[in-house]
Parts: C-alpha cells; structure tokens; sequence
C-alpha cells in the first residue's frame, strides 16, 4: 500500500521492518521461522510482505495468497507455494512422496492422510532450505483452504533448524483459529505525523489544514485510507473541507471508495472486472478467453481499469477489498454470466473441477447434468483427501438436484464429508435436509448412523446406541455385513458409554446384536460381534470360550487392513477384560504398526495410548513414558485432544500424585461429560492404585469403590476389585474385603488365566492365615512369574514380604521385600517402592532410597529422539514418527551426544534405563 520508502524501511515501519529483518537474518544463519502478520484491511500486511521480498537476497522465496472463492478447493493455496519446489518432490520417503502428489492430483491413489501430507510438505521445505534460505510469503491466509491452512499451520510448529522461514498475513477481525499460537506481528495504524507524511505523497494539490486532521484522524493510521480516500474527493472540498469521511467503519469505506470508482467505469469494464473477481486464479488468458465469450472488448475495458486492476498472463487486483466490492456489488445475473462465461472457456479436460464450480455457480435453478459433474469432481477431490472440496462439491450437487430422493442421497453424502471434514454442525444441517427429501430405507440407515458418530464426536457418546440401534435393524433387510457392521458400533458405543448409556442398556443392545441375521461368510469381525453380544446378555463367564476364539482370529488370522483399523482397538479392550496381557500387547502392536502403514495418522494417538498402557502393566514404565511423549506429540501435531489414559495408568503406578491427581480429575470430568462412563471407571480405578501405593488405604477404598460399582463395564471394573481387597484389608475393613474377593474369584475363574489366577491368589492370601496365607502368596508370585505383568509380580512380593514381617519371620521378609524394593525401584513405581523400602527398614536391613537412573539433563523430546535413534532408526525414520523434519532430528541429536558425553548413535543403547524399548 506505501509505495515511497524511508531508508530505515516503510514509512513508519521501523520496528516492523527490523523485526521483520531479524527473523531474516535467523534463517540465514540456519534456525527456522514462523510468523503471522495480523492487521485490518489495508493497514499495511501486504506491503511488509514486499519488503520482506525485497529483503531476502540470496534466499529462495516461494508465494502464495488465499482466495475468498478458492476456499473450498483443498489444497489450492498450498499447491501454490509448493509448485516451484514439486522438482524435490522424488527425494521424498515413499509414502509422503505419494500422499503430496496424490494430494496435488499428479497421480492417483488412495485417500492421503492429511497429517502425512503435512509431514510430506515439511519434509519438501526442509530440503529445499537445506541447499538455500527458503522464505516462504502467504497473503492474506484468512482466506486458505481449510486443508492449505491446517498444513501450513502444521509445519510451521514443527519447524525448528531449518534453513525456512514462513510469513503469513492475516487481515482482521477474522474467525481463523488455525494458525494461533504462532508468534504474531500485530499490524497497527501509523502514528498521525507518518500518516501525514503518506497523505502529502499522494495529494497534489491544496489541501486544508482541518481537512489534513479530519483525514488523519479518521484513517486512523491506515495507509489504504490514507492513499485511497483521498482520491474521492474534489479539489474544492480538499481545499474548504466540504464533504469527506464518513463515520463508518473503515474497511466499509475503502471498499465502498473502490466501488464508486468501478460503478463510474462503463458496463463492458465492469462485467470485465466481474468476470475477473469470480475467477480466484488469477489466469489472464483465461479471463480472455471469457471475456471473448461475452463479447468483451478485453483492451479496451482492462485500459480502462488500469487504475484498479492490471491484465497480462496474470490478473491482478489492486487491492483484495476490490475483488470484493466488485463481486458483492454485482447482481445475480452479471455473476451468473461471468461464471458461465469462465466455465465455457475452461478445457474440461484440463481442468474439470474448477470447471464444474463454475457451471454449479452459474445455475440459475436445479440442473442434473451439473451435479452429476460436481459428483464426478468430489470422486477427484476424495482420491486427493480434499474433504473439505468433497464436502462443498456434494452440498452443491444436492441443491441442484430435483428429484427429493436422490437430493437425500447427495445431502447425506455430503454431511458424510462434512463430518469427516470435523464440521460437525453443518454436517448435522445437511443431514436435516437429507431427511426432508424422501430417503428410501438404506439411506435413513445411513442418516441414522451418522447421527450417532455426530453424537459421539460432540460429546453426547450416550445418545449413539439407540441411533445405531435403530440404523442396524432397517439394513437388516438390505445390507446383511453392513447390519452386522452397524450392530458392533452399536455395542461399541455401549461398552464406551458404560453405566452413562441411556437406554437402551448393555442387555438390550446385546440382545438386539445376538438376533442380528447371520453373516454369508464369518469375518474376524464377526466374531466380535457375536463374542460381545454373549457378554452383553449372559455375562463375563459364558463370554470367555468365545471372546478366547475372536483374540485368536485377531491375533493369529490375516485381517483385512481395514477391518483392522476399525476393530483392533475393540479387540485390546476384550484382551485387557479377558486379563491376557500377552494378546492384548499383541493386538495393540498390531494396530499401531498398521496405522503407521496406512498412513492413518488421525488414528495413531489413541491407539499408542492403548500401548502405553500395557507397557505400564508389563512395569516397562521408559518405554510406555516414551509413548506418552510420542501420543503428545502426535496430539498436538494433529490438533487432538483425547482423555490420558496412558498418562494416567503411569502416574498412578509411579505415585507421582501432583501429576496424577489433575489427570484423575479432568479425565472423571472429561468422560463424565462425554457420556463415557468407561472413562470415568478406569479413572478411579488408577486412583485406587495411586492410593495404595501410597498406602492411603481410605481414600483407596473410596476410589476401588467407585470404580467397581459397575461389574458389566469391561476390564476396569474387575481389576479394581483386587484394589479394594487390598485396601479393604489393611483398613480392617475386612467384610468388605471378602467381599470384593467373592466378586474377583468369579471373574478370574473364569478367565482362567495366570494373571487373572494370580492376582486372585495374592487377594486370597491377604484374608487368609498360616501356612494357607503363605501358599496362596507362593502361587501368586509363581503364577504372575510367568506373566509379563510385572507390577503385579512385584505387588505380589511386597504384600508376601510386608506378611512374612508381621509373622516375624525378619530374614524371609527381607528377601522378598528386597526383591520387591529392586523391582518396583527399577521399574518407576516409586511409591510402592517407598512401602517396600520403609518395611525392609522394620526388618532391620540398611536400605537406602533407590531411584531410577535417568537422562535427567535431557528435555522430554530428547530423551524419546534419543530411545528411537537408540532401536535404530534412521533421521528420517524418527521424522516421521514424531512430525519433525531430518534436520531437526539431527539438531536434537547434537544436543543429546553433548549431554550424554557419547559421539555416535551406537552408544547411545547403553546410556538407557533398563528395558526401555520403543516398539510401540
């Protein structure tokens, strides 16, 4: 907008400039940048942009700018940038390789994830800053596609020792969330004597003092206004003051100034400017060609907008407020002729999608050719993983379309998009119109179960089952896999909801899945379901032959991939119920290993989770701390936020209350308000293990209480009861103890295994005397020996031992306590080792307080680069697990040899905790 200089920079830009300045001179020297320009209309973002340009010398520099129109196109902002860099496009890993170019439809593929394209797009930057400074300039960004936008905003955290810089430029006030958090550069007005400074350059003639003030003070400091206001007026009312600024605000002035110049351009030029406005591409050849098509005289009318806008192999508006006073001021009609026109002059063969878009805007009514086109592009926009384009093609298609049944089937389909796009309440908007249409019976099935995963996705996870329900039985005359299908996340949903299911209950939604049609061919998912309806309807005991056989298919048979993703969080949750240890390590390995795979990124953090977990139960606390850190990081690289139930189950096996007391909360919230009953039960139960590590006996009975009230949920419930025997016990609470232990006995009999028989056999023990007592501790600790269910193990050696000194039988205590304090010590579970170490002090032994060797120099993120790069993977191999680029895995590595005092990776496994392995 301020065309002359001062030679410290813009005018009235200095600290902008030297900001702006600094940021360069990092890049230069190696470190990363990110930045967002945040300012109103015309206050001067773009300028800074073209003095950053100016500025960058020796730097490669890519561009690109959102455009209003373009929003719904996916991806058309980041193809922009990425264009001229697309010849480093092969030196990419494989699978980011193929999901930027399939994002890009230079090839075709299977749906990319949106967080593998992100990674992709670091990946490209990063090597194009590795051989010069990369400066990357994004105009006006509040008007991004959604997917250009949350990519963008993804690498520009994961930067950090690059040789890249990205600037973008935000006009306010505008809803964009995306990129906050950024470090911003606040665009504000200019101080009054630059602002005056800026009027004289741009006023010729006299201009009155009190009309200098009025000007300045109503531009507020903005250099559009300041250059552009001005522009309307008349010599004499420069001079006396006569007429002016309205009290208005401001960007509504500066359009409404631009408007009036256009409305005084003659007709051809204006439907000129239309044309130009309603195409966001910018292509001159292509506005001729419309312009041809309209019978537009092209040189004539772009001379006489040359004051507003400029036409060679690009079309450029003078300022964006332009494009838009031009397009909103124009009638229906003209923007109809201009679409058509640009629609007409596309080559379908070229470019079929933007094609369509424009015949879609230029429909004057309903037109069936139209949305079978749209269709057609939102099939193109899938392959590309542009959900947010899928979306608006479809919600198009469906408004054009005349017949209300096949309307139902578009609408649906694009509240499908919608929902996967995270729009949630647009999703639920089209729905309501696709049952206003005449839906036949398999689509009001489909609006069923969308409803529920709408339900489920906005928290409200009770109201699901009844929907799915409801969706299960009217596809059981018209889809019999898909019934089946559907009856599962109706049981799902159930299991999830817990004691907060609405009706119907577990026994109702088990019942109705037990009278599902059989299947024509008896898949592993199946089986789930006909193992859990047996769950659901005759208990845990009946179930146990049959969900031993569907862990076996899980486990053991070659599962299609997707039904994988879809079912082996389902199958760890039975694993964990049935108390097998080893199968449910192997199903969530498993998933892990296929998400990664697949690329299904969105899906990773629950399924590490789940991970982190069972390495907590396995006592390998490094490794599930180090899934922790990664859940995090992929968390906050895909924008998720998911209860901790990792985070929590290694909190409380530590006794770290500080940490696990705020987690223990927020997650009975959390769940709570969710309509995730499960969640809420697994979170005392983790409390009951705080607090009896802690050897607060009370307040564990209060929490194993609450978290085995509900006996039908699954898995939590069960264990929580060998917690009460415990803390029942030692609280002489000894009824109550008995019987918590009849409850656990029926349950571990008949899961029949080792675990299960030796958690039962230690609880028996605690309210048994004599040699009885010393048996049931002998086989406790021989059962869980040969388990990976360490904790337990040394659990089971703390309470022999803390018995053993209470029948003063010093020298046998000492050494299971000593084994247990080793143990618990070794593993991280502090406050059980802290009880071991205070009842081998009562025995006589000189013991001192053991801790677990850690890096404790390293930064969380150091010490997970260091274990990954420890199990031997490669710079870009650890990238692309933790969303970060080689070079800066490389940064982190430096750090980590110079505070280890090691100078390769080979040295690195023996500077490691025991048992810190990064499988998962």
């Amino acid at each position: 907008m301020v065309p002359s200089r001062s030679s410290a920079g813009l005018i009235g830009r200095r600290d902008e400039c030297r900001a702006l300045d600094d940021f360069l001179g990092g890049v230069r020297a190696g470190r990363s940048a990110a930045l967002v320009l945040r300012g109103d209309a015309g206050i001067g973002k773009t300028e800074l942009l073209k003095y950053l340009f100016e500025r960058s010398a020796g730097c490669r520099i890519v561009r690109a700018a959102g455009v209003q129109s373009d929003m719904e196109l996916s991806y058309a902002g980041l193809h922009q940038l990425c264009a001229p860099l697309l010849t480093g496009l092969d030196r990419l890993p494989e699978p980011q390789r193929d999901a930027l170019a399939t994002a890009f439809g230079l090839r075709t593929g299977t749906e990319p994830d949106r967080f593998l394209v992100g990674l992709a797009v670091l990946s490209l930057l990063a090597d194009a800053g590795g051989k010069q400074p990369l400066v990357c300039l994004i105009d006006d960004a509040q008007w991004l596609d959604n997917a250009s936008a949350l990519t963008l905003a993804f690498v520009a955290r994961r930067l950090l020792a690059e040789s890249v810089m990205l600037v973008f430029a935000v006009r306010e006030p505008t809803p964009e969330k995306t990129l906050a958090g950024l470090p911003e550069l606040p665009v504000k007005g200019l101080h009054d004597r630059d602002s005056r400074t800026l009027l004289d350059s741009v006023v010729t003639g006299p201009l009155d003092q009190r009309v200098r003030d009025r000007i300045v003070a109503e531009a507020r400091g903005n250099p559009l206004a300041l250059l552009e206001l001005p522009r309307g007026w008349t010599a004499a009312e420069m001079a006396g003051g006569f007429g002016g600024l309205q009290a208005r605000p401001l960007s509504g002035q500066i359009e409404r100034e631009f408007l009036r110049r256009v409305e005084s351009l003659p007709a051809e030029t204006r439907h000129l400017m239309v044309t130009a406005a309603a195409e966001p591409v910018g292509d001159g050849r292509l506005l001729r060609r419309a312009a041809d098509f309209l019978g537009i005289d092209v040189d004539a009318a772009a001379s006489d907008a040359s004051e507003l806008m400029t036409l060679d192999s690009r079309v450029r508006f003078r300022h964006p407020l332009v494009r838009s006073a031009v397009y909103r001021a124009a009638s229906l009609t003209d923007r109809q002729n201009a679409h058509r026109a640009l629609a007409e002059s596309i080559d379908a063969d070229v470019d079929p999608d933007r094609r369509a878009w424009h015949r879609a805007q230029a429909a004057p009514g309903p037109d069936e050719d139209v949305a079978v086109e749209l269709e057609r592009s939102a099939e193109r926009a899938q392959a590309r993983g542009g959900i947010a384009a899928v979306a608006a093609f479809l919600e198009r298609a469906s408004e054009l379309t005349q017949d209300p049944a096949r309307r139902s089937q578009r609408a649906l389909e694009a509240a499908q998009a919608k929902f996967r796009a995270g729009a949630f309440e647009p999703a639920a908007a089209l729905l309501a119109t696709a049952r206003a249409g005449q839906p036949d019976e398999l689509t009001r099935a489909r609006i069923d179960v969308l409803r529920a995963g709408i339900a489920f996705a906005q928290g409200r996870g009770k109201e699901a089952p009844p929907l799915l329900l409801a969706a299960a039985r009217r596809l059981e005359q018209l889809d019999v896999a898909l019934a089946r299908e559907t009856y599962l996340e109706a049981v799902s949903a159930v299991i999830f909801a817990g004691h907060l299911a609405r009706s119907p209950g577990y026994r109702e939604v088990g019942e109705a899945a037990r009278g599902a049609p059989p299947p024509l061919r008896l898949r592993a998912p199946d089986k789930l379901l006909d193992g859990l309806a047996v769950r659901l309807t005759d208990g845990y005991a009946a179930s146990v032959p049959i969900i031993e056989r569907v862990l076996t298919a899980f486990c053991d048979e070659d599962v299609p991939v997707q039904e994988s993703l879809r079912w082996l969080l389902l199958a760890g949750v039975i694993a964990a119920d049935l108390w097998d240890l080893e199968r449910w390590h192997t199903v969530t390995a498993r998933h892990v290993t296929i998400i990664r795979e697949a690329g299904a990124l969105s899906e990773l953090p629950l399924a590490l989770d789940s991970s982190a977990v069972v390495q907590v139960f396995a006592g390998d606390l490094a490794t599930a701390a180090s899934v922790i850190e990664e859940v995090r990081t992929v968390s906050a690289a895909i924008g998720t936020n998911q209860p901790p139930f990792g985070a929590l189950a290694l909190a409380a096996v530590r006794g770290h209350e500080r940490e696990a007391r705020p987690l223990i909360d927020a997650t009975i919230s959390g769940a709570g308000q969710h309509g995730q009953g499960l969640g809420v039960t697994v979170a005392h139960c983790h409390d009951a293990v705080l607090c009896n590590g802690l050897a607060r006996y009370e307040d564990a009975v209060t929490a194993a209480q609450a978290a085995a009230r509900y006996q039908q949920e699954f898995g939590a419930p069960q264990w929580a009861l060998a917690e009460l025997v415990e803390a029942a016990r030692r609280s002489g609470a000894s009824e109550l103890a008995s019987g918590a232990l009849e409850q656990l006995s029926e349950v571990t009999q008949a899961s029949g295994t080792d675990w299960a028989l030796g958690v039962e056999a230690r609880s028996r023990a605690l309210l048994s005397e004599g040699v009885a007592a010393e048996s049931l501790y002998r086989e406790a600790i021989e059962r869980l020996a040969r388990t990976d269910v360490r904790v337990h193990l040394a659990r089971a050696h703390l309470l022999y031992g803390e018995w053993l000194r209470g029948e003063n039988r010093l020298v046998d205590a000492r050494a299971q306590l000593d084994i247990a304090h080793e143990m618990l010590s070794r593993f991280g579970a502090d406050a059980f080792a802290e009880r071991a170490r205070r009842a081998l002090g009562t025995t006589g032994a000189k013991v001192r307080k053991r801790t677990v060797a850690t890096y404790t120099a390293l930064t969380a993120q150091e010490a997970q680069i260091a274990r990954l790069a420890g199990d031997g993977l490669t710079n870009s191999e650890i990238g692309a697990r933790l969303f970060l680029s080689p070079h800066t895995v490389d940064w982190h590595l430096r750090k980590v040899f110079s505070k280890l005092g090691i100078a390769s990776r080979r040295q690195i496994p023996a500077m490691l905790p025991h048992g810190a392995a990064t499988s998962a």
